[in-house]
């Protein structure tokens, strides 16, 4: 029989038979790594450990060490004793598809009964007792028509259609749990019994359209997570509660902050509360840009499609547009808004993005060298079409603010501007309560426009720029724009979401195809380059994340509600009014809560609002001039002179620019 060479992770060959797998390659290794390995990777591909090597190869071996090979196969496996727990419980119930997604997995099923949450314990339990039986699972190629027939005799019509997509020069790989069968690309583990039966949650069920489409069958989808452990499982699920306290939607409607209706999809009403911390956030932005050197600028939200072609907007970002036609020719008088004139019909956009109509601004008047840099920012409104399932209350919109800017600088700018921008940028997040951020540096992708003398050149610009601030970087080869490459910055939360907000982009092809120049010192015209960059990116989406990270506490400046000051007895009301109108004098945020109700109440009522301070007032604070001053999340109170606490809370309220 023919050798084939097998390099191990430590540089080492062994020959073997030709066909060898990679059990056999363990089991040459020592015993106790057979009984520990879980699945090979062979030249980089993940591999059954029953399938055979046909090739030279390296290879390595896989046990439950190995966290990401070993959540796949936990994932996958689990999907397929879930699907035959479900046919053994329900045999009538038809399979479809079970595939691994982060954190778990899902499987839709065709069922004419609905699933209930009681289901989805009696699954669980039978799914133990099948990882319990330690039953082989055993692998097979077969041929595409015997296949078909297999699906055929035990009616599995949606089995019949996968194959039927799959390429016919593709293998059919067909896999045993026990005696349940399913088709399969693998790998897999070797029996149910390596599957952890303590590490696994059923957690809900939703509807699924076969394939996808609202045409076809609507089948029941079962998920569920899996770790390879009941700690990390424990430790999920304690996530999973945290983000759940966390989540911006209820904490919006405890703190009153905004809503959203069906009849504006994808777009936030802000209430009182939430405009408060809006608007605080912009102003703050607002000044720290112009202490940067910004200039800031507005921009029309409405379009002709005329600037969205020459942009090359239009051909490659319509789907994402809202189009709006108008006829010209109306003379206002007509209500019939459908009567339209299509010869004189203008076709509008809501700009998704600001970019092209800042080169608007740039191209009014010449521009020297001496210009440059220019930095023009806008608070812009933007509006671009999302699916209505990708929507998730304000984190995930359509219509939205950024903290947009662009630079017109010269080819040599871009270092020192880019260097400029993430101390900018730093600074910004350590005051927001982000001190550590993540850099990941994207590059020129296979596709692009310009030489690669430019690439080099712009590249090795924020290369050096970011080595210029003392910072690290994660490269992304290949995941730069088309025109340029780009930085984008990520920020990790209190319970280690990474949310990624800022960025910075080098475009010389937008500059060019809406012919922006300035005059060089030769005296001829030259296209600046133009650099996208955003701080915080979306209003709302940020506005999101404060909340979330702060579980609502939102620091004492950006509380849209600072202060309470509320009466226990009616006799204080009128010093409760003094109180408040001193707070306010000196910048606080304060508001008077005299109705007739005891203090305990009124406590726990503004507790669940997130007020981060109450200031309780009795007799005995009016006759000395104190208040009992509580703080959030705290259970014991102190009692204060208002003169001590008036200036100590008009310091907390001072943004921290400010201070």
């Amino acid at each position: 029989m023919a050798q084939i060479s097998l390099t191990f992770p430590d540089g080492n060959s062994r020959s073997y038979d030709q066909g060898v797998t990679p059990a056999d390659v363990a089991a040459s290794i020592s015993n106790s790594l057979a009984k520990k390995a879980i699945s090979a990777h062979v030249d980089g591909k993940h591999w059954d450990l029953q399938w055979p090597i046909e090739a030279d190869a390296a290879i390595s071996i896989n046990t439950m060490k190995d966290e990401a090979p070993a959540n796949e196969l936990v994932r996958h496996d689990l999907a397929h004793v879930m699907a035959r727990a479900v046919q053994e419980i329900w045999p009538e119930t038809k399979v479809t598809i079970g595939p691994v997604i982060e954190n778990g997995w899902y499987y839709d099923f065709d069922r004419a009964e609905p699933f209930t949450p009681e289901d989805l314990s009696q699954i669980e339990k039978r799914m133990k007792e099948i990882i319990n039986l330690r039953d082989p699972v055993k692998t097979e190629v077969w041929e595409r028509d015997r296949a078909i027939a297999h699906y055929e005799q035990t009616g599995e019509p949606y089995k019949i259609e996968l194959i039927e997509a799959i390429p016919g020069d593709e293998p059919l790989r067909m896999y045993w749990h026990g005696d349940w069968q399913d088709l399969c690309r693998g790998p897999h583990l070797q029996h149910t019994g390596q599957l952890p039966a303590d590490a696994f949650r059923l957690m809900s069920i939703a509807g699924a359209y076969w394939r996808g489409d609202s045409s076809r069958q609507m089948l029941q989808r079962i998920y569920g997570v899996a770790f390879t452990s009941k700690e990390k499982l424990k430790a999920y699920l304690n996530f999973l509660e945290e983000a759940e306290k966390r989540d911006h939607r209820r904490l919006g409607r405890e703190m009153d902050l905004f809503h959203m209706q069906e009849e504006a999809p994808g777009q936030v009403f802000w209430h009182p509360n939430g405009w408060t911390i809006y608007t605080a956030l912009q102003d703050y932005m607002r000044r720290k840009q112009r202490a940067g050197g910004y200039n800031e600028i507005n921009t029309p939200q409405v379009v002709d499609r005329k600037l969205w072609e020459a942009s090359g907007h239009w051909d490659k970002y319509q789907h994402h547009m809202f189009i709006v036609e108008v006829d010209e020719s109306r003379d206002g008088e007509n209500d019939d808004a459908s009567a339209t004139n299509k010869e004189q019909t203008r076709i509008n956009a809501l700009k998704p993005m600001n970019c092209p109509c800042h080169v608007q601004v740039f191209n009014q008047g010449l521009k020297s060298y001496r210009d440059l840099p220019l930095r023009l920012a806008e608070f812009g409104s933007c509006a671009r079409f999302e699916p209505s399932g990708a929507l998730h209350g304000i984190m995930r919109v359509r219509g939205f603010t950024q903290d947009d800017a662009h630079i017109f600088c010269t080819e040599d700018q871009i270092q020192q501007e880019c260097a400029r921008f993430i101390d900018f940028l730093a600074d910004i997040y350590r005051e927001l309560g982000f001190p550590d951020f993540e850099i990941r540096f994207a590059t020129r992708p296979e596709k692009r426009v310009g030489t690669d003398e430019s690439w080099d050149y712009v590249e090795g610009a924020l290369e050096n720029a970011i080595k210029a601030v003392g910072r690290d970087y994660v490269l992304e080869p290949g995941d730069g724009a088309f025109y340029g490459p780009k930085l984008d910055f990520y920020l990790t939360d209190a319970i280690g979401r990474v949310w990624q907000c800022g960025t910075f982009q080098v475009d010389p092809n937008l500059p060019e195809r809406l012919g922006a120049t300035y005059i060089a010192p030769n005296g001829e015209k030259t296209r600046p380059f133009m650099l996208h960059r955003a701080t915080l990116g979306s209003f709302e989406r940020f506005i999101g994340i404060l909340i979330e990270e702060h579980a609502g506490k939102l620091p004492f400046w950006l509380a849209p509600r600072q202060v309470v000051v509320a009466s226990i007895v009616s006799e204080a009301d009128d010093y409760v009014n003094e109180v408040v109108a001193k707070l306010r004098a000196a910048g606080v945020r304060a508001e008077a809560d005299i109705r007739n109700e005891k203090i305990n109440y009124k406590v726990r009522e503004h507790s669940v609002g997130k007020v981060p301070v109450i200031l309780a007032c009795g007799m005995k604070e009016v006759d000395e001039r104190t208040v009992s001053l509580r703080r959030l999340g705290e259970k014991s109170t102190s009692v204060e002179p208002l003169d001590d606490v008036t200036k100590a809370l008009a310091k907390e309220a001072t943004p921290p620019d400010l201070l």
